[in-house]
Parts: structure tokens; sequence; C-alpha cells
């Protein structure tokens, strides 16, 4: 039989398939990327033995939980963690501390099915704080360059790039901006902060101590960067990524629009998820309303709701370009423009895509 594991480290690095005996609700708050929840206790189950852990004590909730998980139903999810088990040989399970739901799973895969199957030792907790810690130690041991710009000036490209960047938006599933909106939903918080914590530990595996993320706020979406992280990012060294007013609209169009439009069209069909893809765009721009006023904000709609109307009936996007560029000149870039200017100490290099990319890889190897 293998033995039971807290080597976290190598648990992360080698994606080693895991199965996660909490709970679904617990699952459902935060796990790690590719974990199977094989819960032994569903949520009703769970809520009704804490309750009685709490009333009468450890030894009356256990047999309550023999009680609830029992017969025909035990029988099933034993079953369940035996094909998962079966299926990946080189795995291990872990509860929510490495304690008592865990080991009453490994007992009964044992006694049931016949098969030995390890454990994570600290079970989610001890693994969620290896990897919180790993962030911190990170921010605090590497060097980090921002890459900052203009809307549109594709900072999200540059990352893509390069070997040694952290693709925060990536993580997030979250363009960044009032725009910014997928298809698909956000990661929870810990989701994202378990992920984007699994990208530093690889790549620090592989010798990177030097890390290039695009200059965020706090929050991108939903999601909050880490705390340490977000500080560091304040004082961190920059480059400042230029390409010309015609080329950021552009860029917009095709990801705010063209690419946004197949997001939606690919999960709902082409009448639903062209209205909810219209109904997204409208909305992100009445999130903004206040900032721009409500003349600015008239006169965008209306242009945004004819190239809508244009887009549905015709399929041609040209009529976006008109708000695009508006919202460009008018808002984002006067904000942007003053952000340079308190950053300016801090910039490195200036440059369009390719030259900042060049710069950011010779930096890399120095």
């Amino acid at each position: 039989m293998r033995d039971n594991t807290q080597d976290y480290r190598q648990l992360f690095l080698n994606d080693t398939p895991m199965m996660d005996a909490r709970a679904p609700v617990e699952f459902a708050k935060g796990a790690f990327p590719g974990v199977r929840n094989l819960p032994l206790m569903d949520d009703d189950e769970r809520q009704r033995v804490g309750t009685c852990y709490k009333q009468r004590g450890q030894q009356a909730a256990i047999e309550l939980g023999h009680q609830l998980v029992s017969g025909e139903l035990k029988a099933q999810r034993i079953e369940a963690w035996a094909a998962f088990a079966r299926a990946n040989p080189e795995g291990y399970l872990y509860c929510f501390r490495g304690g008592l739901r865990s080991q009453i799973v490994q007992q009964w895969l044992k006694s049931e099915a016949g098969i030995d199957y390890p454990r994570v030792i600290g079970g989610y907790k001890a693994m969620r704080t290896f990897l919180l810690e790993t962030t911190q130690q990170a921010t605090a041991q590497c060097d980090f360059i921002l890459v900052g710009g203009m809307t549109g000036t594709g900072k999200t490209e540059v990352i893509a790039q390069l070997d040694n960047s952290l693709d925060l938006e990536g993580h997030a599933n979250h363009r960044g901006s009032s725009f910014g909106k997928r298809a698909t939903v956000q990661p929870t918080q810990i989701d994202f902060e378990n992920a984007l914590a699994i990208d530093i530990l690889k790549k620090r595996a592989t010798g990177i101590e030097q890390f290039v993320l695009e200059d965020e706020g706090r929050i991108i979406g939903r999601s909050a960067l880490p705390l340490e992280l977000y500080q560091g990012m304040q004082d961190f060294p920059m480059v400042w990524l230029e390409d010309s007013l015609a080329g950021r609209v552009e860029r917009i169009l095709k990801d705010y629009v063209i690419d946004l439009c197949a997001e939606f069209i690919a999960l709902q069909g082409a009448q639903e998820g062209f209205k909810a893809f219209a109904e997204r765009l409208q909305q992100s721009l009445a999130n903004i309303l206040k900032r721009l006023g409500g003349e600015r904000y008239q006169r965008l709609a209306a242009i945004m709701d004819q190239a809508l109307l244009e887009q549905q009936s015709q399929g041609v996007v040209d009529l976006h370009r008109g708000w695009i560029e508006a919202l460009l000149v008018e808002y984002y870039d006067p904000m942007y423009a003053f952000q340079r200017e308190s950053k300016a100490g801090r910039i490195e290099f200036v440059g369009e895509q390719a030259d900042v990319v060049a710069f950011l890889r010779q930096r890399a190897h120095c």
C-alpha cells in the first residue's frame, strides 16, 4: 500500500488525481483544479450529523452518520470511490482536515472493496494553507514587472507570449474592464487563488524567479487579487504598451463584440445567445452611466443599439466602432493618461507589442 502523504508540493506539481470527500456545499465554495467531489455525506446528512455533534457529542454524531449512510446508499458511494481508485491508482483522497471523514472512506474502501487508498494528511485545509503561503512567498522572494497601457493595446496578448507571465485575467475568467465579463461564470474566490498559486508553484519549479503581470486593479470582475500581491503591484517596475487608436478599436471590436458574441452563441444557440450578448453589452455600458454622465451615456447607448440591430439583421459589426472609439477617446484614455503620469517613475520601457515582448524576454535572462 502507498503511504498517506503530506507532500502538498508534489501533489500540485504532478496534477495528482484527488478525491474530495467533503460535502457538495463545501466543495462548491472552493476546491483544487481537476479534483473530483465524491462525498461521504451529502449536504443534508452533514448538517444533521453536525447538529448532533454539537448537541450530543462525537460518538453520537458518528453513530448517526453510520445510520444515515448505510445499506444501498453506502454501497453506491463505496462503488463510486472504488471506481475512482481503480481509474486513478496514483491518486489520493482527502476531507476537510484529513480527519474522520477521509479515514472512514479509507476504511470502507479497504473493508468493503479490498482497496488500500492513501489520504492526504491535513486534508483540504492544509493544502489550501500551503497554496496561500506559495503566493505569499513568491511575492516576497521573486522579481515582478507589470505591463501597463491604454485600454485595447493588447496587454493580454503580451502576457500570452511570455513563459514567465502570470495571466491574472485568465485565472479570473474576466477581461478586467467594465466590459470584461465573459459568457461563462467566474471561479469562486478560493478557486481563483488556488489556480494562481499552482501556476506560480509550477513556474518556480522550472527555475522562473521573475514574473510578468498585467497591471490590474484590486478586483478583476469579482475576483480579488491576493492582498500581498496587489500591494506589491503598487511599487513593481513597469513597461508601457502602445498602439494606434485604430489598432485598439479593432482589438476591442474582436474581443468584446465578435468573440464575446460567439461565446454566448456557442453556449445558448444563435437566437438566445445573441440576445444574451446584446443585453450584456448594454448592461456593461449602463454600469458606467454615472461616470460617463447622462448625455454621453445616451449618445453611446444609441450608437450601440443601432450597431446591435445591424449585427443581428445583417451580421455586420462595423457600427460598433463608433461607440468603441468614443468610449476610448472620451472615457478610458483620460483615465489612463492620468495613471501613466502617476506611474511614470516606474516605467522602464515604452513601445509597441513586438518591442515590449522582446524587452521583457531579454530582461528575464539578465
